[in-house]
């Protein structure tokens, strides 16, 4: 036994003092000869850990800066051996002990590795599949951190276009596909934004394509990654060229693909931020492909999993009401109760960001809705009756979390802010739809959302303007028109509207503001009998000179019988001699009133409006009605007008 014993200890000994060790290794890397050096790499490899930076620093030293890049260039085939029989395996060699060396920040950092950087990439283009493309993506990440000159090399190289060619083959999960993710994400992070979009938009747009196959199959950490990747390029201010690429692109997989991952992200309990991201990237697609994107098919090519085609559009709805009610409580409090409120800006400008996003939603919901024309069947060929209820559900309980805030606002005497002004816009944009939704809210908050002002503005413009589709509507109503009038809140439209016109190079979208405008004021003025505004009114006074300016030179009859109705209804609340002496009327301004309303006679008169123009010829009862009240208050209209030819003056019944 003793003898045994004695044996075996003899034997460990003898084979520990045959184990290589680190100098050993080093003597070899030291040596004169390729042959010497080789072999001293090859040990390395075998036992040198790479997370012991210590051994892979002394590893870098001895071997010296000439053999490894010639290794690498022999087995790339552009070495003085290009016939060598082991080129794979010294370029095998020569990428994972580079990869090893990179492990060290300050040899990664070094300009002898970033220079390696375009030989890493062309192998990567001409060796795809190879075993070490792995180390060679670990080589290209670990260079591109260390240094800024890493990564603008990197990019100078042609990294982007690479990774675009190569990313779609990578195995789903793979390290090498995490490894490539991280890439693009440093070049769209790091460098110039301009310069990256505008250069490189297709490169940028395949990218986004393969990361959202990654974002649609996996389930792990990889997954929240590719989301904040995709959020960041296609949030990006300079991203319009990338989006056109993509709307080029024929197969539209990647858009299914991001629904699925959008949906998976909004339905499991994950981070807010992450929920976030998705809300971002939801929005962002919904620009590229238009609202219908929110509905569609919902399984992975070959999965036999399906999800209802309607389950994106409530999720995101769902989730961006969550949102709006999380964010406008936090703003209330910021903005209302936080000790410190001028120490909250920064806090209160991110919230604000992200609402815009939620608010962003909820609008492309409503317009999705609203492009159903309020056909329930057409709807329900989409869509089926039980989710639009729900959409319509969650609509109305979201505006009135808005409604709410809005209140809240009003109390603390906040009239001005991008965050209300906000708020306003989502309200206009439903209550366009649903002008009945939320009533006694609408009508108690009607006058205090006229006047908001946005942080840029000197008066109260975008309010209005967000919600005149809805008060057109409303003031059908005479109700409405008393709280207008009552209010003053009416002076808020007509001033509106004279800065419209005062623009004067109004484009078709403002064309369409101003007769919104004037359709609320006509219904307004239409209820003098039950609202008495007061005859003097600044207000209207300087809309009669905005409408009679408007018009002149105008051949569209649509222009000219509205402003002459509108002109002749607030002739009813006054006098020529009245406005002669008003301060903001001169006699030109009278000359040029007598314009307008003789046109009108004269183009009815002379049947200038078609048949079917009905809305022309309502216009033109409203006008004689009028003129028969006040003609003999105003003798320069009325000699002008009766005095124009027999189609000069035409009484309608």
């Amino acid at each position: 036994m003793e003898e045994q014993a004695s044996s075996s200890s003899s034997t460990g000994a003898s084979s520990s003092q045959l184990q290589p060790s680190l100098d050993d290794c080093l003597k070899l890397l030291r040596g004169e000869r390729d042959e010497q050096r080789l072999a001293g790499l090859l040990l390395v490899t075998k036992f040198c850990s790479k997370d012991d930076h210590t051994a892979i620093r002394k590893v870098y030293d001895a071997l010296g800066p000439q053999f490894l890049p010639r290794l690498l260039r022999t087995g790339i085939g552009k070495g003085s051996d290009v016939r060598s029989d082991n080129r794979d395996a010294y370029l095998q060699l020569s990428i994972t002990v580079l990869a090893a060396f990179c492990r060290v920040p300050q040899i990664a950092a070094s300009e002898e590795m970033i220079n390696k950087i375009p030989l890493i990439l062309e192998t990567i283009s001409r060796e795809a599949g190879s075993p070490i493309i792995e180390d060679c993506y670990e080589y290209l990440f670990l260079v591109s951190t260390a240094s800024e000159e890493g990564v603008q090399t990197l990019y100078k190289s042609g990294g982007l276009n690479v990774l675009a060619s190569q990313m779609m083959i990578l195995p789903n999960g793979s390290h090498m596909i995490e490894l490539a993710l991280r890439l693009a994400q440093i070049i769209v992070i790091k460098l110039p934004s301009e310069n990256v979009y505008s250069e490189h938009p297709t490169d940028l747009s395949m990218v986004v394509c393969a990361v959202t196959k990654q974002f649609a199959v996996l389930q792990n950490a990889l997954k929240f990654e590719a989301l904040h990747l995709l959020s960041t390029i296609l949030s990006n201010r300079y991203s319009a060229p990338v989006y056109d690429a993509l709307r080029l692109k024929g197969n539209n997989v990647w858009s299914t693909n991001l629904r699925i991952g959008i949906v998976a992200i909004l339905q499991n309990r994950v981070a807010p931020s992450h929920k976030l991201h998705a809300l971002v990237l939801a929005e962002c697609v919904i620009s590229i492909f238009g609202e219908r994107w929110l509905i569609g098919e919902m399984n992975l090519t070959g999965s036999q999993v399906s999800l209802p085609a309607d389950r994106c559009i409530l999720l995101i709805l769902e989730s961006s009401r969550v949102e709006i009610a999380v964010l406008l409580n936090d703003l209330a409090y910021l903005k209302y109760e936080a000790s410190n409120a001028s120490s909250n800006k920064e806090n209160i400008l991110v919230k604000q960001r992200n609402l815009g996003v939620a608010f962003s939603l909820v609008e492309k919901i409503i317009k999705l809705i609203s492009s159903f024309g309020g056909e329930e069947s057409t709807a329900n060929a989409i869509i089926s009756e039980s989710t639009f209820t729900k959409i319509i559900s969650g609509l109305n309980e979201t505006i009135g979390v808005v409604l709410d805030y809005l209140r809240d606002a009003k109390e603390h005497g906040q009239m001005k802010g991008d965050d209300l002004l906000a708020a306003v816009r989502v309200i206009g944009s439903y209550l366009a739809e649903a002008p009945d939704a939320c009533k006694d809210k609408v009508i108690e908050l009607l006058a205090y959302m006229l006047s908001i002002e946005g942080e840029d503005e000197l008066s109260p413009f975008y309010s209005i303007c967000f919600l005149l589709p809805m008060l057109c509507q409303i003031t059908l109503k005479t109700g409405v028109c008393k709280i207008l009038a009552s209010s003053g809140a009416f002076r808020e439209v007509v001033g509106y509207l004279i800065a419209l016109i005062d623009q004067n190079n109004f484009t078709s979208e403002d064309n369409g503001s101003i007769f919104l405008a004037c359709d609320t004021i006509l219904n307004l003025l239409l209820k003098q009998e039950q609202i008495k505004f007061p005859s003097d009114d600044p207000s209207f006074i300087r809309l009669l000179v905005a409408l009679s300016h408007w018009a002149e030179g105008m051949d569209d009859a649509s222009i000219i019988m509205m402003a002459s109705s509108i002109c002749s209804l607030i002739l009813e609340l006054t006098s020529e001699e009245a406005l002669l002496n008003h301060p903001d009327f001169t006699s030109g301004d009278i000359g040029n009133l007598l314009k307008l309303i003789r046109r009108s006679f004269v183009m009815c008169g002379q049947d200038l409006i078609s048949d079917d123009a009905k809305a022309e010829v309502d216009l033109f009862q409203i006008i004689t009605s009028a003129y028969s009240s006040w003609a003999d208050r105003f003798p320069s209209i009325k000699q002008a007008v009766e005095s124009s030819g027999p189609f000069g003056f035409r009484r309608v019944s």
